[in-house]
């Protein structure tokens, strides 16, 4: 099993989820994130004054799959939430090494 971390785009969330479900993914979670990449933020002008913003509103969708959907869902999460300008998002993947649903207590595969 691995799991999938990927930073996105906030407005890509809803295409990057559809995808996701056309694939045969459903469960995952989303947590609103900031940060900065390469692009290290922007600057703007409020009230007359500039100033740096140095993190920017990202979106984190995490999910768990067996190993056969892994590269499926990471083409999937690329297609659908890539947009071509810098900012874009990054994946990360990472091996699990158990899981377990608490409801019945099954476990790894059986679990996610």
């Amino acid at each position: 099993m691995k799991k999938i971390e990927a930073i996105i785009k906030p407005f890509k969330l809803q295409e990057v989820k559809d995808a996701l479900s056309e694939i045969g993914i459903h469960g995952m979670t989303v947590t609103e994130v900031k940060g900065f990449g390469r692009q290290k933020g922007h600057t703007e002008i409020y009230r007359g004054s500039e100033y740096t913003v140095d993190f920017l509103p990202k979106v984190k969708i995490e999910t768990v799959l067996p190993d056969n959907l892994v590269q499926q869902a990471i083409d999937t999460i690329i297609k659908a939430a890539k947009t071509g300008k810098i900012g874009d998002g990054k994946i990360f993947i990472s091996a699990v090494a158990e899981a377990y649903r608490i409801r019945t207590g099954e476990r790894d595969e059986n679990a996610v």
